[in-house]
This record gives C-alpha cells, sequence and structure tokens, in this order.
C-alpha cells in the first residue's frame, strides 16, 4: 500500500536475452539452502532488459535517473555491512523524468570480467548480481538478481603422484600413495597404503577430505574447517606387507575448487587426512594438500576463450612430487 505516495509504484523485474538457453547451477545460499541461478562465466557478456510496469496505469512516476549494475562483491560475516567490490560496471539507462507508461530498456556488459568463483562458506560470500535501481527523491526502487559464476581450469597432463613414508619410531611404519596431487571436481582419488612394520595394535584407519576455509588478514584471521567425507579404508588390524587399495569418489561430495588468496580476502583448501585408531583409541594422522579444480563439460566453441582466460587465472600450487624423507605421525592421544 502507498501512503501519501510514498510507496513503490512500480514493479521492476531484470530478464536476461538468454534465459531460456542458459544452463542454470544449483549454488548454497547463506542459510544452507540450494538455490538454480542463471550461470556465467568468466568472459562472457551479460545482456537482457530491465522492465518497468506502472501499478496504478494512471498515474505518472517521477524519479531522478534509472540505471543498471553489473556488481562482484566479496561479505566478510565477521564484518557485515562492509562489502567489498571488486568488480563494478554502472549502466545508465534513463536521464530524469517520469515514466507515463509500462516500459523495458535494454542493457548490455560486454565480455565482463568475472575472476572469481561464486562461493558461500562459514564466513565469506562471494557473490555476483545486477542491480537496476530507479532513483527517487524519498525513496529509491531497487531490484536485485544474483547469477553464479564457475571457474574452469585446465592442467597439462602431468600431474605427479604423492607418495610418502610416514611412520613413528619402531612402532609404525607405512607407505602412502595417491596417485595425482590435483584432481578435478568429479575425479576419483585412487591411492594405496602399504605397511612396512606393525608394532601398535590399529583396529580402524579412514581418509578424510577436509576443507579448510580461511578469511581476513593480520589478527583478524579466522580458520574454518569442515570435514567434508569420511571415508573408511580398514576395520581391523593390519599386518606387515600388507597393502590396502583406496578408490575414492569425489562426485558425491559438496566441493569447490582450490581458492588461493582471492582479493586477499579468503581462501578454501582441501586436505586428504589419513586417520589411524589404535585400540586404546589414540588417534593417529598425516595430512596432505591436494588441488582441486573444475573441468568444464563440452565447452561450447565461443566459450573455448574465456575458458582459457580463466584457467590463466588460477593459482596452482606446484607439484608436490615424490617425498621419501620419513616424518611423524601425529598423535593426539585423544579419545572418542
Amino acid at each position: 500500500m502507498s501512503f501519501f505516495g510514498f510507496g513503490q509504484s512500480v514493479e521492476v523485474e531484470i530478464l536476461l536475452n538468454d534465459a531460456e538457453s542458459r544452463k542454470r547451477a544449483e549454488h548454497k545460499t547463506e542459510d544452507g539452502k540450494k538455490e538454480k541461478y542463471f550461470l556465467f562465466y568468466d568472459g562472457e557478456t551479460v545482456s537482457g532488459k530491465v522492465s518497468l510496469a506502472l501499478k496504478n496505469p494512471n498515474k505518472r512516476l517521477e524519479h531522478q535517473g534509472i540505471k543498471i549494475e553489473f556488481i562482484g562483491q566479496i561479505e566478510l560475516y565477521y564484518d557485515r555491512g562492509n562489502h567489498h567490490e571488486f568488480v563494478s560496471l554502472v549502466k545508465d539507462l534513463a536521464r530524469p523524468g517520469e515514466i507515463t507508461q509500462s516500459q523495458a530498456f535494454d542493457f548490455e556488459f560486454t565480455h565482463v570480467e568475472k575472476p572469481y568463483e561464486s562461493y558461500t562458506g562459514q564466513n565469506v560470500k562471494l557473490r555476483y548480481f545486477l542491480r537496476a535501481t530507479i532513483s527517487r527523491r524519498l525513496n529509491d526502487v531497487v531490484k536485485e538478481m544474483d547469477i553464479v559464476v564457475h571457474t574452469l581450469s585446465t592442467y597439462p597432463e602431468l600431474n605427479s603422484s604423492i607418495k610418502m613414508e610416514v611412520g613413528i619410531e619402531d612402532c609404525l611404519h607405512i607407505e602412502f600413495e595417491y596417485n595425482k596431487s590435483k584432481y578435478h571436481l568429479k575425479d576419483v582419488i585412487v591411492g594405496k597404503i602399504y605397511f612396512l612394520l606393525v608394532r601398535i595394535k590399529i583396529k580402524h584407519m579412514e581418509i578424510d577430505i577436509i576443507k579448510r576455509e580461511t578469511t581476513g588478514t593480520g589478527p583478524n584471521v579466522y580458520h574454518e574447517n569442515d570435514t567434508i567425507a569420511k571415508y573408511e579404508i580398514m576395520d581391523g588390524a593390519p599386518v606387515r606387507g600388507e597393502s590396502i587399495p583406496i578408490r575414492l569418489f569425489l562426485a558425491g561430495y559438496e566441493l569447490t575448487p582450490t581458492m588461493r588468496d582471492i582479493n586477499k580476502k579468503f581462501s578454501v583448501r582441501y586436505y586428504l587426512n589419513l586417520v589411524l585408531i589404535d585400540e586404546e583409541e589414540r588417534r593417529y594422522f598425516k595430512q596432505q594438500e591436494v588441488v582441486l579444480w573444475r573441468k568444464g563439460d563440452i565447452v561450447r566453441k565461443s566459450m573455448s576463450h574465456q575458458a582459457a582466460i580463466a584457467s590463466q587465472r588460477f593459482e596452482g600450487t606446484t607439484s608436490l612430487g615424490e617425498v621419501r624423507t620419513p616424518s611423524q605421525l601425529s598423535d593426539n592421544n585423544s579419545r572418542q
């Protein structure tokens, strides 16, 4: 309802030109729900219409200008209200005047740079959205529409395995190997655990996928660890010379690409955590970082250039290669 003419007397809608053909992607919202949004990649043009429909056709709407913005921003939850914009594009659609009938305005943001992937985490949110604004003297009319951006990456065929010997002197000596150090989000982790020396009574062994989100800088750094998956390797006592195979499918888990120092605000890293539990409930573990990346589907020809740009921007880590130096497994001596 409009009191003294101050209420909203126009409905604003943002419509994309390729809405019928554009793919949608599921994305987690801040409250943990999953919603579907239009999917874009780095370098793609964003175009459409801003539609204005007067609620009262017999009444004019005065305004101080109409514009649309394309915005990419990061919000840290401990610093609510302070949005860090890394993309901010503006198109003026109409000069100050009045609207006497419903109408639509075309807009186009050509080859928009979208350097980072959309992300909603424990302490941070990175979002892209369109915002249409009708400027008015007393109260602006604003309409927003979120989109999702995926960052595609490519890696050369050379992808060294991770191979390490670890142990506790005179008690336990094992060798573990993962077939690669970099995995795409639908990949399969293939590996093996080989027992060279077993003098403690192990009753259980598992691999955990851990996501570590780091936000902030300096004294205001927050680390949030989230165990994404637990994969049981063995239930029972191993013997010397035994080899345990590993085959872990990543497609079933909610994973994002590895993100490093995004706009100097946050990072997201992934670790494989090898956990052994003995009969006295002591836990021994060894963590190893792996890089996750998003592999494109069958990419359209028009998208090949943008995918190449996206892969160049991705900050991968150097290959871990073979590490043969024994290092001691951690023992937190905690009981479950």
